[in-house]
């Protein structure tokens, strides 16, 4: 009995000692990845909000506290609201016609043998380029009078149109470019998804009387895409309140206001103006929108979604 205690208190300190190394090691693992989280991401933030509580122009010497008179006049500028409802409008066009699009491209080459590969490549070409770069062949593609695209409309009996110098057009044609841009990217996604698909529920489902393709498409593939359609739903969202490339290079904001975008004035208000301030409480009302969308998409789908 005496032995028995005795191993027992000798056990307790070495368990706990163990028990010790086992968390400082573990502590020691996450550390680079805290201190990343740190510089990369926490101290950023905590200095753009103290920022926006200022009236700190770049370059500036002093400031003041201004507290939330940044916000304030951010919600009251009408040019802020507008840019808001541009980039509303833009992320409306991009998000459906980016994930749907590439929903349908991917269910097309998938089943392909000898041409798959081709159409990936294809595809996916505009993921690789440079937006800056291509925005300025598609500056000259939807020239009104150089433009092949005209070109063809006259050809066909249309009259010429101004795609980007009208205010009607203008923000529809980034938004038609902002989709060319996404959409092989998430096609690949979606040809993952597809591809992990088990062969053996579609040859159920035929046995079963599921013969036609919109049918097997409805009651297998579309449900068992919800894992990848959700991804996709949310990193095109994202992308698409990003929009600045090609308003930066392309139109400028313009013609008359219509492709000002949130993004774009806080560029304008921080590297223009330089109220760096002012950008900064503009730049938490962006990422607050990209959050605040972003859950309600992940929480509503989330049910839907058979993993």
């Amino acid at each position: 009995m005496t032995l028995a205690l005795a191993s027992q208190a000798d056990f307790a300190p070495a368990a706990r000692r163990r028990l010790w190394i086992e968390r400082v090691t573990g502590l020691g693992f996450a550390l680079p990845a805290f201190i990343l989280l740190l510089l990369t991401i926490l101290i950023p933030l905590a200095v753009l909000l103290w920022l926006s509580l200022t009236n700190y122009e770049f370059g500036g010497v002093d400031m003041d506290w201004v507290g939330l008179m940044n916000f304030q006049k951010a919600l009251a500028d009408p040019i802020i609201r507008r840019s808001l409802v541009n980039t509303l409008l833009y992320v409306a066009i991009v998000v459906p016609g980016g994930v749907f699009g590439a929903l349908l491209i991917a269910v097309l080459v998938h089943r392909r043998k000898r041409t798959r590969s081709f159409y990936e490549v294809v595809y996916f070409l505009p993921v690789t380029s440079t937006l800056i770069a291509m925005a300025t062949v598609w500056q000259f593609l939807l020239h009104p009078s150089l433009g092949p695209v005209n070109g063809l409309l006259k050809w066909l009996g249309f009259a010429p149109v101004a795609f980007l110098s009208e205010p009607s057009t203008a923000l529809a044609t980034l938004a038609v470019i902002g989709i060319w841009q996404l959409i092989g990217f998430n096609m690949i996604l979606f040809l993952a998804g597809l591809t992990a698909i088990p062969r053996d529920l579609y040859e159920a489902a035929d046995i079963d009387g599921c013969a036609s393709g919109i049918d097997r498409f409805l009651t297998i593939t579309w449900p068992l895409l919800g894992p990848t359609t959700m991804f996709v739903l949310v990193t095109t969202m994202i992308t698409a309140f990003k929009i600045f490339d090609t308003v930066a290079v392309m139109t400028r904001g313009g013609p008359v206001g219509s492709t000002e975008v949130l993004l774009y004035n806080i560029y304008l208000e921080g590297f223009q103006y330089f109220h760096t301030g002012y950008a900064a409480a503009l730049t938490f009302i962006f990422l607050a929108f990209i959050l605040v969308f972003s859950a309600v998409q992940t929480f509503a789908l989330d049910k839907k979604v058979h993993y």
